[in-house]
């Protein structure tokens, strides 16, 4: 075992009294992640270098957990190295798409997306990153061409619907988006919840955390309509509503876009493929439900 390899890397951390044994957990699609008992306590560990061409830079992640934290969002970051940041181990049930769903959960979910989005900001120190959906397609596409993916054929008409959703969206309001608001980054430590992993976190649209947690956990329209409403504070209109699906939308091709690039550059044992083609089928539908409104 080499000190690449990410089981070796979470136990030579500086951090720990002596000799540890991480335990694998499951869940990480851009990172490797450990527990580790130490001290007679328990460590969550991140293992992950920048990704450039996923747009994950480590400092902005670790800037970005580190206000969350003081914003009441996440656990303390405990140590960092480069590749690695320890933070305290939450124990609760990490929420699964069906556990989202539900209007009840959803009035727990919405005040933290709010504090992300508007209290983390005046906790974070150093440069920050922008999360531009629309430049990340443009990325994605010409670093798919560059490895000479077999997915080069299909961006043509992808494209072509990304400037279409820009157009459509029009001018945003900007706050400090997550960004990757998948059911995996929530916890229920049975008295609060807790969203975590700020890989992709910096200024965006509210529209497309919106539109990620609703098109991830596939949430019912009604609901949806329920949560724009509480967000804005303000009745939803015809145009507020054509401009969310619009971000949903890109929501849902941003993740076919990360996936076809995960088939041609991740190294982590996960299947690639089948989260492409289903989130593919995902966007189809929903652009064509825009469309058709």
């Amino acid at each position: 075992m080499t000190t690449l390899d990410p089981l070796a890397r979470a136990a030579a951390l500086r951090f720990w009294s002596g000799p540890v044994e991480p335990i694998a957990l499951k869940g990480g699609i851009t990172n490797a992640n450990f527990e580790v008992r130490d001290r007679g306590r328990r460590f969550f560990v991140r293992i992950g270098d920048d990704i450039p061409v996923h747009g994950v830079m480590r400092f902005a992640e670790l800037a970005a957990s580190r206000a969350a934290h003081a914003a009441g969002l996440a656990p303390a970051v405990l140590h960092h190295e480069p590749g690695a940041i320890v933070f305290d181990f939450i124990e609760g049930t990490t929420l699964t798409p069906e556990a989202v769903r539900p209007r009840p959960m959803l009035e727990r979910i919405l005040p933290l997306v709010k504090r992300c989005h508007y209290e983390l900001p005046r906790h974070l120190r150093g440069p920050v990153l922008m999360f531009w959906p629309f430049h990340i397609f443009r990325d994605y596409a010409a670093s798919l061409r560059d490895a000479g993916s077999p997915r080069v054929k299909e961006l043509p008409p992808l494209l072509a619907i990304a400037e279409d959703l820009e157009r459509r969206l029009g001018p945003v309001e900007l706050v400090f988006g997550h960004n990757d608001l998948l059911c995996g980054n929530l916890i229920d430590d049975g008295r609060r919840l807790w969203l975590i992993d700020y890989d992709y976190a910096g200024y965006s649209s509210a529209l497309f955390d919106l539109g990620n947690l609703c098109s991830n956990n596939e949430v019912a329209p009604a609901d949806e309509e329920w949560l724009l409403g509480a967000y804005f504070e303000r009745p939803v209109d015809d145009q507020l509503r054509h401009r969310y699906q619009a971000m949903k939308c890109a929501s849902l091709l941003r993740e076919t876009l990360w996936s076809m690039i995960a088939e041609s550059f991740s190294t982590l044992d996960f299947d690639y493929a089948a989260y492409t083609a289903d989130y593919r089928a995902r966007f189809q539908q929903a652009y064509d439900s825009l469309k058709h409104h």
